[in-house]
């Protein structure tokens, strides 16, 4: 009877709700496993949305080694650091952020030419061959439509949220990596002088957005930049050189076998940089302390090109590349720490007239009747006004005091 029983009511449950015997089972066995139950009724991910997940992943990737994306957050620094020093006095920090975006697009959009015009070369070298398009994860149409657009939507960025000058600067950057440094590397070694100046404009791009202008002053941060490129690269160049020859690529140290002229190069250079830092002080970019730490950083690298010169291994070229990848961001780091706003050199150049005014009262000597005594006595001056006093800090936005006084 209790068997009819249960037959009965496992046929009703079946017949009534219809159930699919897989799920009937499942059900079954999971009465005894919470955890199981949980597992077989939450819905699987659709296949589509996998399938999504997973382009948007491989084209992200690709997108980010087209783009150098360290090399291109590197050119980002500084182009902002030249934005920070272009800056009168408070930095515009919306202005800083399009800055930063529109140098990282272009940037991005350079480094993917050059790798669609040199795809055939990299798939001959051992560090390059595994880059999307020789490893053959993205088509060549398809990086030149990403390059194109990233690139003119920076340029655009900068002349719409920044100035024509910042842009002009990008899109001539652009077209000089591209279409002259890139292709010379196949021809002549010039091509590192070339690749020089482009990593020096980044910089000056940014202090033309800040400023809207290219004054003197913006020049110590893309002289540091082209000088600093050199022993980078030579100690690269001699490090990598089998590899550049297996690629086709003339480097400088390819037609220098013993290595010295590349060595010597790189310490020229290195030597160039130590004037930087008393100019940047000389022209009341930054103050003194600058001036000292700039002379001992570009001594410390100038050593590690000396030793590499002296002794011409890779060992001593790496040592080299290390000091190079220091040098960099202490050097920027101290401009930005180190530098003077319009507001303190206008502080500064007041407080020191107002000091030496109050200190220094003329006197004048005037002869009595016979001639043969002197009297001192001081020369009356104009009063000044409580505007005069007042804009010295913290009001230097009033109008400079005016130290002319009268007999």
């Amino acid at each position: 009877m209790m068997l009819r029983r249960k037959c009965f009511t496992s046929f009703c449950s079946s017949k009534l709700f219809n159930l699919p015997s897989n799920f009937r089972s499942s059900s079954s066995s999971s009465s005894s496993n919470p955890h199981l139950s949980a597992l077989h009724l939450s819905p699987s991910p659709p296949k589509a949305a996998t399938d999504l997940v997973s382009l948007t992943r491989h084209y992200g990737t690709c997108y980010w080694e087209l783009s150098k994306a360290r090399l291109s957050m590197l050119v980002v620094a500084t182009s902002g650091t030249g934005f920070v020093l272009g800056s009168t006095s408070a930095v515009d920090l919306s202005g800083l952020s399009w800055t930063c975006l529109g140098t990282m697009m272009v940037s991005a959009s350079a480094s993917s030419l050059n790798q669609v015009f040199e795809t055939n070369n990299d798939a001959k070298m051992k560090r390059t061959c595994q880059r999307p398009l020789p490893s053959g994860r993205i088509s060549i149409p398809h990086a030149v439509a990403w390059a194109s657009s990233v690139g003119l939507g920076g340029t655009a960025l900068l002349a719409t949220q920044t100035n024509m000058l910042a842009a002009g600067l990008a899109a001539s950057n652009l077209v000089l990596y591209a279409f002259v440094y890139t292709p010379l590397k196949q021809i002549h070694p010039v091509n590192t002088w070339v690749g020089a100046i482009v990593g020096a404009i980044p910089p000056l791009l940014g202090w033309a957005a800040a400023s809207g202008d290219i004054s003197l002053n913006g020049w110590i941060l893309p002289a540091a930049l082209y000088f600093w490129q050199l022993p980078h690269f030579m100690a690269l160049a001699y490090m990598c050189r089998d590899d550049y020859a297996a690629g086709g690529f003339k480097m400088y140290s390819l037609a220098d076998a013993s290595g010295r002229r590349t060595a010597l190069v790189a310490l020229r250079n290195s030597i160039y940089l130590i004037p930087l830092g008393f100019l940047a002080y000389d022209w009341g970019m930054t103050t003194g302390w600058f001036c000292l730490e700039s002379t001992v950083l570009t001594l410390a690298i100038s050593a590690a090109a000396f030793s590499f010169y002296r002794d011409r291994t890779k060992e001593k070229a790496r040592r080299m590349f290390h000091a190079s990848l220091l040098y960099l961001p202490v050097f920027m780091s101290g401009l930005l720490v180190h530098r003077r706003s319009d507001n303190q050199q206008f502080l500064e150049e007041n407080a020191k007239g107002f000091v030496k005014f109050s200190s220094s009262l003329e006197t004048s000597e005037l002869d009595d009747e016979n001639g043969d005594k002197k009297i001192k006595s001081r020369r009356p001056f104009q009063a000044r006004s409580p505007v005069a006093y007042a804009s010295i800090a913290p009001f230097p936005f009033l109008p400079a005091p005016s130290y002319d006084y009268s007999i």
